[in-house]
């Protein structure tokens, strides 16, 4: 039901898209923690095979157990809040400890759909370290005066990247999911360190 009301999100992107470009975009990025706000920007898209989809998980302090909280990229199958999914988990099945620098992203499962689009090769799953997020939501700051929130800077590191290697006439979506005063008191503590 959350993706179905947060599809309006990939709708709006698909049509404005269409509309500026003439065309799909290549690519569409997304932060996934518990996944709503990216499953609701991918929704729209999944069946454009043209359309590249890129899911960046919270790769915390780095990929050690404990470190980080991308259960798609190093987690494993699991059983979670009754559904089947990728975990954060021990090796006797209870529920692992996960750490990013961004508290919405810091969960140790994900919804099943992401599963599914995992084990399908639907959506390619990356992970932003906290230093990586940080550096981009530097960057969007700087560079476009927006303070995104640390779960959506995790994506604005991996949507930069991807650019890097994308032609003038290519582009990508980015799913802006929140914006990042909440999280300045934390981040102003991790600059100190």
């Amino acid at each position: 039901i959350v993706r179905d009301f947060q599809a309006v999100i990939g709708r709006e992107a698909r049509q404005q898209s269409q509309e500026k470009f003439g065309k799909l975009p290549e690519a569409v990025v997304a932060c996934v923690g518990g996944g709503s706000n990216a499953m609701g920007i991918f929704y729209p898209f999944l069946n454009d095979e043209s359309v590249k989809l890129y899911g960046v998980e919270a790769g915390g302090r780095n990929n050690l157990a404990g470190n980080h909280a991308a259960t798609i990229s190093y987690g494993s199958p699991g059983i979670l809040h009754g559904m089947n999914t990728y975990l954060i988990q021990t090796d006797d099945g209870q529920i692992g400890d996960v750490h990013s620098v961004s508290a919405g992203l810091d969960y140790p499962g994900v919804g099943p759909e992401h599963a599914f689009l995992k084990d399908v090769n639907r959506v390619k799953y990356v992970a932003a370290t906290d230093e990586q997020a940080l550096e981009a939501m530097s960057l969007l700051a700087k560079t476009e005066g927006i303070i995104p929130a640390l779960e959506t800077a995790h994506a604005v590191w991996y949507a930069v990247e991807l650019a890097k290697n994308m032609s003038p006439d290519e582009h990508l979506v980015l799913c802006l999911s929140g914006r990042g005063d909440k999280d300045m008191e934390a981040i102003i503590q991790m600059w100190e360190k």
